[in-house]
């Protein structure tokens, strides 16, 4: 049996390819390629999906996030919490738009905010929390608002991992003043290259977004901000637009692999646990074990693709080691020190994920006793 890849595109793609040909034919005839007609449907298109009045297309999710808080009117002075298990693109889209990022710890089981810690860390400068729904899990939006409400201060969700993702039935990316996602191009909902998108309810703060996005112009040559080039290409609209329709198969086809991975693993390791009011996309599929190293190469040897997130975490990559307080976030330490994500993407087959699963318990097998795994129990401390 061939290898297990930890992503597979072309198994994504092949299917689409007439359409994805026709789509960026007919963007290529009209010429369109910034802010063309293609972009606009599918801001129409995303923000229905998500359910929110307004999506605005931008570059990269990493500019959905600091486009975001500067059009939230948040930057030198203000501070953010971000917590500091995450892709380094949360904090620096916070530094980007001039703000400083505050460092909160994370649930152990999960890997998602931990609000009380969070709510150690607010002060008088803080402006807003940015929530990441992380490794596809939706965080819980009701709690999420109502911290916020608590404390005064405004809620943006990073849900570039969470395309289709709710909890009790909200989307992702719906829950606060701002969601931001991205859509490179082993996310849930990928483009062909580069992109991101902003959604909201707040009319205000969508138009804000559109200028900035746009060299702060509010109409033709009248510059009225700095602003920034982070549009989203036309062209890669265009793809998104034929994938989009696409995105809840293949969540489901996750969502199935998650079930596989829960029953052929059992209590070996670690895993996301199950939460009633979630609907989770697995963006990626995570356990936690000891001597990490070890196993990936044993899963390698066995042709098993595998990935780490995140490692080290936030606060101990050099651009904020400034920030970093010892023994401050001991779930994000444990989560970059012992987190390794199995093989999970649209259309993985049931046989893929039952050999991957079979490979990382044979590795467990042949480790010295207790060393392989985290502490015993669905949730590590």
């Amino acid at each position: 049996m061939s290898g297990v890849p930890f992503v597979d595109l072309a198994h994504e793609h092949e299917p689409l390819a007439d359409e994805l040909r026709a789509a960026l034919a007919a963007t290529l005839e009209r010429g369109d390629f910034i802010l063309g007609l293609e972009l606009e449907a599918f801001e129409t298109d995303f923000a229905a999906y998500v359910g929110t009045a307004h999506a605005v297309g931008v570059g990269s999710g990493t500019a959905a996030l600091g486009i975001a808080i500067r059009a939230l009117g948040i930057g030198p002075g203000d501070r953010v919490i971000v917590p500091a298990h995450t892709y380094i693109a949360s904090a620096l889209g916070v530094v980007h738009a001039g703000a400083e990022p505050l460092f909160c710890d994370v649930d152990p089981a999960t890997g998602l905010v931990d609000l009380d810690s969070a709510a150690v860390v607010v002060d008088g400068r803080t402006a807003a929390l940015l929530a990441v729904h992380l490794y596809g899990q939706c965080c819980d939006l009701d709690a999420l608002a109502a911290f916020a409400e608590r404390h005064g201060i405004a809620l943006i969700e990073d849900a570039a991992q969470a395309h289709g993702a709710s909890w009790n039935g909200a989307g992702a990316g719906s829950g606060g003043r701002a969601g931001c996602f991205s859509f490179y191009p082993s996310k849930n909902l990928g483009a062909l290259g580069d992109g991101g998108m902003i959604t909201t309810d707040d009319d205000e703060l969508a138009a804000a977004a559109r200028r900035l996005r746009h060299l702060g112009q509010r109409g033709k040559g009248e510059h009225v901000e700095i602003g920034y080039n982070e549009r989203l290409d036309t062209i890669q609209a265009a793809a998104l637009r034929v994938k989009l329709p696409h995105l809840g198969a293949w969540n489901e086809t996750r969502r199935r692999a998650a079930d596989t991975y829960r029953s052929a693993l059992g209590d070996a390791v670690p895993i996301l646990p199950e939460r009633a009011g979630a609907s989770d996309v697995f963006h990626l599929f995570p356990v936690r074990v000891q001597e990490r190293q070890r196993l990936r190469e044993r899963l390698a040897q066995a042709g098993i693709g595998t990935g780490i997130h995140y490692s080290p975490p936030v606060h101990r990559q050099p651009p904020f080691e400034h920030l970093a307080v010892e023994g401050a976030f001991p779930a994000s330490e444990a989560w970059a020190a012992e987190e390794l994500s199995l093989p999970i993407y649209a259309g993985i087959e049931p046989a893929q994920v039952e050999r991957a699963a079979a490979a990382l318990l044979e590795a467990l097998e042949d480790a010295p006793q207790g060393s392989a795994a985290t502490s015993a129990g669905g949730s590590p401390q």
